[in-house]
């Protein structure tokens, strides 16, 4: 065979170790059933695990509902959900067995019961160099009942049932090693490692990074390796959709808004104008009267209706003010009356003496205010003028 081609197969070969999914390849059927004829191995592919996530738009980094998603209701939908790969090569199914034995932690433990409870942890120590877990089982459940109070007993026994493959088995005893000792290494180290088993990633890393500043070992380290890309992938899923989601409210809230704009009739425009924001309007008669108030209330705007007169020394003092105030709350609709020229609108709201301030909300006298107290008519207009 030629040397280019020596090489090509080299560096395939090189390529197949180093990420064997290769051979899932269609294209490769053939090869991958030669190499299993002659008796390879060749590790299955992970099997993607469902986590709820949105749908992940690769081009805009929006998520996905449907082609209608441009109309602003639609922004109320449920975002689809997809999937996330995750690494469970070594997940196992849930062991659904009867909750093993546990002692009382309220049993007063004598000295005998502890050289005994001793004595029966080392049988299962031998038992588990020995390759004999049921049996070691055995004997740290019989040392548990006689040393109850002992977290290291508990742990011993996670860590069978961690060899075992029986993750929940192995919780139970650590959540009780852990219970006893909040410092056990082994409790966290075992819970983790058992939460590992059952695809439960980021309690997994929890636990075993608790577990690594506690006491490290190689075998914290190694498993440490096998969870933290699962749960690095779930935080950056996690961290990109809450953006999304934030996103989406953003533009929900900027089409509502859009939305609103675009109903807003044109009789409301005309009405703004009409208003005449930051000025005082002279009113000559009823029926002008009752038309600013009418657009007023359409627009929830505060009404000031000022009575005065040519010859009325007071309220020539407080008239600049008036119109000051007006130019300082543009959103309040300042109006004035001249009752030499309006008695008619003077006789309907009963005025008396002038300067005389009525304040107006939806039609309605929420207030009153008479004579020339600029800082009363200046605290009552700040006080109304911010009210919904």
């Amino acid at each position: 065979m030629e040397e280019a081609k020596i090489a090509e197969l080299k560096q395939f070969v090189k390529q197949c170790k180093s990420n064997p999914r290769i051979l899932d390849e269609p294209s490769l059927g053939f090869f991958k059933s030669y190499l299993q004829s002659l008796g390879a191995r060749i590790p299955e592919s992970p099997k993607p695990r469902k986590v709820k996530k949105e749908e992940d738009d690769s081009e805009d980094q929006r998520p996905h509902t449907s082609a209608k998603d441009d109309r602003p209701g639609n922004l109320n939908d449920e975002i689809v959900e997809s999937d996330i790969e995750l690494d469970e090569t070594e997940v196992v199914e849930p062991d659904n067995d009867p909750p093993q034995k546990m002692g009382d932690p309220a049993v007063e433990v004598m000295e005998e019961n502890q050289e005994a409870a001793q004595m029966a942890k080392a049988k299962a120590m031998d038992a588990i160099s020995e390759g004999k877990l049921n049996e070691a089982i055995e004997h740290l459940t019989e040392a548990i009942l006689l040393n109850p109070s002992s977290a290291i007993l508990y742990a011993n026994r996670a860590g069978v049932f961690v060899k075992m493959k029986k993750p929940n088995a192995a919780i139970r005893d650590a959540d009780a090693a852990l219970k006893i000792n909040p410092d056990s290494a082994k409790g966290y180290k075992f819970r983790g490692i058992a939460r590992a088993m059952l695809g439960q990633w980021e309690e997994a890393a929890k636990d075993l990074h608790v577990a690594a500043k506690l006491d490290y070992d190689e075998e914290i380290g190694s498993i440490l390796k096998k969870v933290e890309p699962n749960t690095h992938r779930i935080e950056e899923h996690r961290r990109k959709y809450e953006r999304l989601r934030k996103e989406r409210e953003v533009r929900k809230a900027e089409r509502a808004k859009q939305h609103m704009k675009a109903e807003t009739p044109e009789q409301d425009t005309e009405a703004l104008s009409a208003l005449k924001d930051g000025h005082v309007q002279s009113i000559r008669s009823n029926a002008e009267l009752e038309t600013k108030f009418k657009t007023a209330s359409s627009l929830s705007r505060l009404v000031i209706l000022y009575f005065t007169a040519t010859w009325c020394g007071p309220c020539r003092f407080v008239s600049p003010l008036y119109k000051s105030l007006a130019a300082k709350y543009p959103k309040v609709v300042f109006l004035r009356v001249d009752i030499d020229e309006g008695r008619d609108m003077a006789g309907h709201w009963q005025v008396s003496s002038v300067p005389s301030f009525f304040f107006i909300k939806n039609g309605k006298e929420i207030d009153k205010l008479v004579g020339a107290d600029k800082s009363e008519l200046e605290k009552k207009i700040a006080q109304y003028a911010g009210k919904k």
